[in-house]
């Protein structure tokens, strides 16, 4: 897999992020380019992780077998459309570019490709991704764990039969960081106005989530299950989740879901307008 060189078509935080995480795995730096209109970004890329960088995109993309979409998503387009004639070798596309449905990138790239359409989430900043994959009819099966690998570099991924359920993702974990951080933010906030410090509550409060994330992960039980273990009849914990369930946490959690993955596809619905 590391004969494979990967082209970075823009270079933001989540194409860092990823470079970063392939360069610790031991992918060769000789392997991976990244492009960016930004001379200082192209600058900061080749001066910290040690790779190639280009301001030219087709020429980037003509030295690939993977070409990894890393720009917004508004952006897409018009730079599918500069990339069509570099692309007569038929490299595996790549997309991160949140939101976009291969049918449309296909399209504007000129058609036949393979594509893997990717909803990573922000923790992969830190190596702690989750990433839904979705391959159209002309990935390889090769080139599916090329493309597996190579988001596993920043953390865990799982593949969805259908593109639709990539909303799906969306909703769950390409958003979830953010109602986590909210719960974490009301928790650090209750815990001041009971007398502890900022600092004190801060710490308390996402170690605490971190702790219950990992029992979750090295556990066969289910998270119903994790949750009775530590709730003792009449206890503290028991007098805390009657509150959240007397208040209908469990529907607003689905609620705000759904709303997540319908405008998902509102979103994708907007984006594949052709604009040129």
């Amino acid at each position: 897999m590391h004969n494979a060189t990967l082209a970075f078509i823009g270079a933001g935080n989540m194409a860092r992020s990823l470079i970063g995480g392939l360069v610790q795995a031991g992918w060769p730096k000789d392997r991976l380019l990244a492009t960016d209109p930004n001379a200082a970004a192209r600058a900061q890329l080749t001066t910290q992780l040690g790779i190639t960088t280009l301001e030219d995109n087709a020429e980037a993309a003509r030295q690939a077998d993977v070409v990894v979409l890393a720009v917004k998503p508004q952006q897409l387009q018009s730079v599918c459309h500069a990339l069509q004639p570099a692309l007569s070798h038929r490299p595996l596309i790549l997309s991160i570019a949140a939101g976009v449905r291969s049918a449309d990138i296909d399209r504007w790239l000129g058609g036949g490709l393979p594509i893997v359409r990717t909803m990573p989430n922000t923790p992969a900043l830190v190596g702690a991704g989750a990433t839904g994959l979705y391959a159209n009819a002309s990935v390889s099966a090769a080139q599916k764990t090329l493309a597996e690998n190579i988001l596993r570099a920043v953390g865990m991924t799982v593949w969805v039969d259908e593109e639709k359920l990539l909303d799906a993702v969306t909703a769950l974990s390409g958003s979830g960081p953010a109602y986590f951080f909210m719960l974490m933010e009301a928790m650090q906030a209750a815990g001041e106005r009971l007398g502890l410090d900022r600092n004190q509550a801060r710490l308390l409060t996402v170690q605490t989530a971190l702790g219950a994330a990992k029992m979750a992960l090295e556990t066969q039980e289910d998270t119903a299950e994790l949750r009775r273990r530590v709730t003792s009849p009449r206890g503290t914990t028991e007098a805390a989740l009657n509150v959240f369930f007397n208040a209908g946490c469990v529907e607003i959690v689905d609620r705000a879901l759904t709303a997540a993955y319908h405008r998902a596809d509102e979103l994708a619905n907007e984006l594949a307008q052709d604009k040129e």
